[in-house]
This record gives C-alpha cells, structure tokens and sequence, in this order.
C-alpha cells in the first residue's frame, strides 16, 4: 500500500494515453477526464495532481478515431523517453478482425517504456495492441467477451478470461487489463486505489457515479454456439435445438436427428462446439430465462418450468452457477427501471 508521503508527492505520474485511428472515443474520453478530476474535486483528498495524462500516438495533432469523432494528439512518442503508466482505450476491430504490424514504432515504444518501468493497461479491446509487444505471453489477461475467440485466434499465448472484469499479471503486476467496455471504470479505479489509496478512489467513484463490477463479467455474457465447425450432422442437432431446448429430454431427439449413435454424437458434439450437449441445452435454457427476467414479470419458477426445468430449485442454483447471480438479483439489475420506462399513451 502507499504511504502517505507517496500519496502526495509533488510530481504527478505520467499517463499516456495512447490514441489511434482504431480508439473509441467514448473510453479515450472517459479515462482522460476521470484521471485529471483530481483538479476540480474539493480540498483535502490530495496535496496535489497524482497524475499528468496525455494523449499520444505517433504524430502530435488532429487525429479521427473510429467514432469518426476529431480528437487532437497531444504529444508524440518520438519525443516521450519516460513515462509510467501507459493506456491503451477500447479499440474497434472491423470485419477482418486486428491486423497486426500496422503499428511496429508504437509496439516498439512500449516495449522501451515497459523496460524502463511503465505500467501496461489495456480497456476492453486495447488488449490486441499491447499483446503485439509479446509481453502478455504466458501472462493472463482479459478482454471484452465478443472479442475472446478472435483475440484468442491472433494470440495463442495469451491466456485470456472474458468473464473477469480486471486482470493484474507480470512480475511486477505491472500487466493490467479489463474486460468488457464500460470496466474500464474499474481499471481507473484500480490505477487511483493503487497510488493514491482506497480512500481517494471511493471519492473519484461516487463523484462519477462509478461502478466496480464486483460480479464480474459472466452476468453479460450471451451464450452463441459455436456454428463455424463444419460437421453437418452437429449442426442439424444445433438447428433443432435452437427451438426445442425447453423440451423433456432433448439430448434424445438431437442424438436421432444427427443420425448417430450417443456416444459419437457426444464426442461429435463436444468437439465441433466446445461444450458437452446437456451443457449446450442448458445455456440455451439459461439465455431464454435472462430474456423473461429481463422483459417480464412472472415468477422464477414459472419461467424454471417455460424453459424446460420442473424443479425450480435446480433452475436457481444452476442459473446462478452460470451467470453468478441469483434470478431474483439478476432480474434487479438487467430490468430497465421503472423511470426509464415509457409512459403510456393515451
């Protein structure tokens, strides 16, 4: 933990917060703001400014993001030889997905800071970047949950956990990574609590209206099965299923409508999808109950039984081993509140 002369040296740490053309502004934005408000906070929480944040990339000036949205490039890498916590913003990958070597000077620099002590973090999709640098093999890490498998894909080595919402790796847990969008809340969090104290990162949380996601990642997460593999006969299970998971005993019907015997088509299933057939029906059950929580309001054991579950207390602990919550607490949390409702018309 630091100390308290720490906490309120004189000199900030530097932050560069790396801009390119694929950054989403939204996050570019956010942590920018959030990591310079100690300036406009009221007395007392600090002597001074902890951090000094600056956008980099390659060139100072106007640059367009993938928001299409103009944000000016504060200061160049060529001329930056030192800096302490480097930031790499949610990125958008096209339909190609990330096509690595487009920026070799940018992955060079962070490698040199990185030797010279720099933190490494990633928000959301920043990940792909950072990962070119080759730092993060054998390391853990996150990423947003659409972006797993194509992160996976273009970096093996990289042992990577969607469903967690902050991943701290590296010898010197100098390795720092969130997940899905928005948790990049937590990674400023961390960052705060991390050098100026638990305290200081409350008070930047509840100024913000911020949110750690305690829960992790797993309650966000929509269940799509794999359809890439090519076995035809898996896929005419998958096809059925898709309509018939709420049925009494599917594996049965998905076995004869693949044209194989149980055994191969378990081993079949598994393989081409990644998951077991009971536990593929039971994701499809689960999805379908997030959807009635989400839009309904009948009760958890009507919707145990509408999704294929005669015992509700099965349902629960089974609903809540998936999305880590309980369907009462997830139905509070996903629900779209009553002030945000429409009103009714006449």
């Amino acid at each position: 933990m630091p100390n308290e002369a720490d906490r309120t040296r004189l000199k900030p740490r530097h932050v560069s917060l790396v801009a390119i053309p694929d950054a989403v502004v939204s996050t570019l934005s956010g942590v920018f703001d959030v990591m310079n408000a100690f300036s406009v906070l009221p007395p007392g929480l600090t002597e001074a400014q902890p951090f000094e944040v600056q956008i980099v990339g390659l060139e100072a000036g106007p640059l367009i993001l993938a928001s299409q949205v103009p944000i000016t490039v504060q200061r160049s890498i060529d001329g930056l030889d030192a800096t302490d916590i480097i930031i790499v913003p949610s990125i958008l990958l096209g339909p190609d997905g990330w096509r690595k070597g487009r920026y070799p000077q940018l992955v060079e620099w962070v490698r040199r800071m990185h030797d010279r002590g720099a933190l490494l973090c990633s928000a959301c999709s920043g990940i792909f970047l950072l990962a070119e640098t080759g730092l993060f093999d054998g390391a853990e890490a996150t990423v947003h949950f659409g972006y797993a498998s194509a992160f996976s894909a273009a970096f093996p080595h990289v042992s990577i956990h969607p469903e967690r919402v902050l991943v701290v790796s590296g010898r010197r847990e100098e390795l720092i990574s969130s997940g899905a969008s928005m948790t990049w809340h937590d990674l400023v969090l961390y960052l705060i609590s991390r050098h100026m104290g638990a305290a200081a990162a409350q008070t930047i949380a509840r100024f913000f209206a911020l949110q750690w996601h305690q829960d992790g990642l797993a309650p966000y997460i929509v269940f799509e099965g794999r359809n890439d593999h090519g076995d035809t006969a898996i896929q005419v299970a998958q096809d059925w299923v898709a309509t018939h998971f709420s049925v009494a005993n599917p594996l049965e019907e998905m076995t004869r409508r693949a044209g194989l015997t149980e055994r191969t088509f378990k081993r079949r299933f598994t393989r081409a999808t990644g998951v077991s057939p009971m536990a593929y029906v039971q994701r499809l059950r689960i999805e379908d109950a997030k959807r009635r929580l989400e839009t309904t309001d009948i009760s958890v054991d009507e919707i145990s039984w509408q999704v294929g579950y005669e015992e509700p207390a099965f349902f629960r602990r089974l609903f809540k081993r998936i999305t880590g919550l309980a369907p009462g607490v997830y139905r509070r949390r996903f629900r779209i509140p009553d002030y945000a409702r429409s009103a009714s018309k006449d």
